[in-house]
């Protein structure tokens, strides 16, 4: 932005009195759309303590640039409904690219018309980017701990998460469910990492994989966690009940196994 000394040099006035109509110096003068629009209204007279009433674009100045410059910030008037603007977060996802004749000019693909004439195609990209999606997808639904992906375009379902890989009952169990599982078109990620405890389930909630089986001290009585990543929602079931559960999961958001 122009400084004092610099609007006072140009202007021939304060700060504050500024305008566009006869300027002493050749300005660049660049004006945004909605000005052209506008009506009657009141400017700087760039002279000190004076405005010009009734100024309309196109009889009392031009732009050399008219464009859709103007910024606005939250509050400002809706241009359609009056009412105040609210500002939001937003992502990318897809787009859409007007080409025109650029390609087909190039190629040169035409087509004949119902005349019978040559013309050029217009052509159009539409295209939606995987890992903007999964970016939105991401920002949309986390929490401190890390992703929380919803079943419908989770990578993995389930991760099957052993205790102690060093149990025998526990991997077997852990590999019992694993096979079920797949078997009924689930997938499943099985984790027998000879880890710490924390150190997986730490992994499990980072990637976000939305439903947790953990295979733990109750093997031997065939009792496992089944674990929600979203809000951590824990319950002991039987290792023969995992499938239901899941099937529960799968119909709460619509989706079928």
């Amino acid at each position: 932005m122009a400084n004092e000394d610099i609007i006072k040099e140009v202007t021939g006035a304060e700060v504050g009195f500024a305008g566009p109509v006869g300027l002493k110096q050749d300005i660049r003068l660049i004006v945004d759309s909605r000005v052209t629009k506008m009506k009657n209204f009141i400017v700087g007279a760039n002279e000190t303590d004076y405005h010009i009433k009734n100024v309309n674009y196109g009889r009392d100045f031009e732009g050399e640039v008219v464009e859709d410059i103007l910024l606005v910030e939250e509050g400002d008037k809706c241009p359609k409904c009056n009412k105040p603007l609210k500002m939001a977060r937003g992502i990318e996802v897809g787009n859409i690219f007007q080409l025109g004749t650029k390609y087909s000019d190039g190629l040169n693909a035409t087509f004949l018309d119902e005349n019978g004439k040559s013309r050029k195609f217009y052509m159009g990209s539409y295209g939606i980017g995987v890992s903007r999606t999964m970016a939105a997808i991401i920002e949309q639904s986390h929490d401190e701990k890390g992703i929380i992906w919803p079943l419908a375009v989770a990578p993995y379902h389930v991760i099957i998460t052993i205790v102690n890989a060093k149990k025998d009952d526990q991997v077997q169990l852990g590999e019992k469910i694993y096979k079920e599982l797949t078997d009924k078109g689930i997938e499943v990620l099985l984790d027998d990492r000879k880890e710490r405890p924390g150190v997986k389930f730490t992994d499990a909630e980072l990637i976000g994989i939305p439903i947790r089986v953990t295979v733990g001290r109750k093997a031997g009585e065939d009792m496992v966690e089944f674990v929600l990543r979203k809000g951590n929602e824990k319950e002991e079931i039987k290792s023969s009940e995992v499938f239901e559960k899941i099937k529960e999961e799968f119909n709460k958001q619509g989706l079928e196994i």
